[in-house]
C-alpha cells in the first residue's frame, strides 16, 4: 500500500506505560497512516493491549505522546520529570555558573512541556469542540475526540454486559453523547445489526443467546455505530472458532473499505495478519523490536525474535511440518547489549529494526544480499 507521510493519522511518539517497576510498554513509536491495517504482533504479554489501551486512553500513559488528526490526545510526563532530577543533581555538582544556568534554563522549559502535556492529557476534547465550533463545523456538547477511535476487545463475552439487551448495549455510546432520540438510535442500531451480518431480531435479545461469532458481531457494532475514523482490534478472532476468524476477517475488510477506516490490528497469529495488514510492527517484552511492510517483513525479517515468530507458524503440508525448523530466541545469546543501548534503526525504505551499531551493519550487509 502506498501511503503518504503527510497523510498520517495516528502518531505514537516514545509512549511508555509502566506498572510499577514491570514496563509493560517501553519506548514505543509508530506511525498509522489513513485508510491503512496496521499489525501489532507479538507473545502473550508482549504489551500490544497494553499500547492500545493506552493509545484510547484506558490507561494514562507513563511517559510519550500520542497524536490523533495532529492533535495530541495521550501525554505522559515522567521522561519530563526525569530529565529534571537529573539536571538538578548536575546542579549540585556543578561550580560553572554559565552550566548552572543552562540547567535553569532547561528546567524551566521542562516544566512547561509537563503543564502543556497536563492541559492537552485533560483538555484536548475541550479543545477539539472550540476548535470544531469556531471553524463553523456541527459538534454535540459531549463530543469526544477520543470516540473518533473505537476499540473491539478480545473476549466477546467479558465485554459484553450480561444484563443489557443488544440494543442497549450497541446504543449506549450514542446516548452518553446525550442522543435522546429514540426512533434515531433504534434506527442506528438497527442498520448496525444488519451491516455486521445480524438481524433486527437480535437487538432485544441478551448476550448469552448468541454464540461467540455472533457476540464478536455485537462488539463490532457496537463500535462503528459511533462512526468511528479508526479501529483498535485487539484479538478479535483469538477467541472464536477457526470457520469463523475468517467471517470476521472478511467483515472487517467490508468495513474498512464501505466506512474508510483505519485498523490497527492487534493479534499473535502471524498467518492471519499477513493477510489483513499493510504493515506489521513486531513487539517483545515492552519494545518494538520490527516494523516493516507485511511483505518485507515475511520475505526479509532481520530481527532474531521476528524470525523466531515466523519459524514457529504452523505448515498446512503434513510432511513439510514434520520438516519444519524452528528458530529458538534468546535475546542474552542473539545479542550483545553490555557495551551499547540498542536504537530503533532504518535499515532500508520502511524497515527499522531495534539494533546495536555493529546488528545494524550486518543487517544492511543482510539487505543487500
Amino acid at each position: 500500500m502506498s501511503v503518504n507521510e503527510n497523510d498520517v493519522l495516528l502518531k505514537v511518539e516514545h509512549l511508555c506505560m509502566y506498572f510499577g517497576p514491570k514496563k509493560a510498554v517501553n519506548d514505543v513509536s509508530f506511525d498509522i497512516h489513513r485508510g491503512e491495517v496496521f499489525g501489532l504482533v507479538g507473545e502473550s504479554g508482549c504489551g500490544k493491549t497494553t499500547t492500545g489501551r493506552t493509545i484510547i486512553k484506558l490507561y494514562n500513559a507513563t511517559s510519550g505522546n500520542v497524536y490523533f488528526k495532529g492533535r495530541r490526545i495521550v501525554a505522559g510526563t515522567k521522561s519530563y520529570k526525569d530529565e529534571i532530577k537529573k539536571l538538578r543533581a548536575k546542579k549540585k555538582q556543578s561550580k560553572d555558573q554559565n552550566e548552572i544556568a543552562e540547567c535553569n534554563e532547561r528546567i524551566a522549559e521542562l516544566k512547561k512541556e509537563i503543564e502543556l502535556a497536563k492541559h492537552d492529557q485533560k483538555n484536548c476534547d475541550k479543545d477539539y469542540r472550540k476548535d470544531m465550533a469556531a471553524a463553523g463545523t456541527p459538534v454535540r456538547k459531549g463530543e469526544r475526540l477520543v470516540t473518533k477511535i473505537q476499540m473491539i476487545y478480545q473476549d466477546p463475552v467479558a465485554s459484553l454486559d450480561p444484563r443489557m439487551t443488544v440494543e442497549e448495549i450497541i446504543a449506549e455510546g450514542l446516548k452518553i453523547q446525550g442522543i435522546k432520540d429514540k426512533k434515531y438510535i433504534r434506527e442506528q442500531v438497527i442498520e448496525m445489526l444488519e451491516t455486521v451480518g445480524l438481524v433486527r431480531e437480535h437487538a432485544t435479545r441478551y448476550p448469552h443467546e448468541f454464540s461467540g461469532g455472533q457476540r464478536q458481531r455485537i462488539g463490532i457494532a457496537r463500535s462503528i455505530i459511533m462512526k468511528p475514523e479508526m479501529i483498535i482490534a485487539d484479538e478479535p478472532i483469538s477467541a472464536l472458532d477457526v470457520s469463523i476468524r475468517a467471517q470476521v476477517i472478511n467483515l472487517l475488510n467490508d468495513l474498512r473499505e464501505s466506512m474508510g477506516l483505519t485498523i490497527m490490528f492487534i493479534a499473535h497469529d502471524l498467518s492471519v495478519v499477513k493477510y489483513f495488514s499493510d504493515r506489521i510492527g513486531v513487539m517483545y517484552f515492552g519494545d518494538m523490536v520490527e516494523l516493516a511492510d507485511s511483505d518485507e517483513l515475511f520475505k526479509h525479517p532481520l530481527h532474531p525474535y521476528t524470525r523466531s515468530l515466523l519459524s514457529a507458524i504452523p505448515l498446512p503440508d503434513p510432511e513439510m511440518e514434520k520438516n519444519r525448523v524452528r528458530i529458538r530466541y534468546n535475546p542474552k545469546v542473539d545479542h550483545e547489549y553490555t557495551t551499547e543501548v540498542p536504537e530503533f534503526r532504518e535499515v532500508c525504505p520502511g524497515h527499522f529494526v531495534r539494533c546495536t551499531m555493529k546488528e545494524y551493519e550486518k543487517y544492511l550487509q543482510q539487505v543487500k544480499e
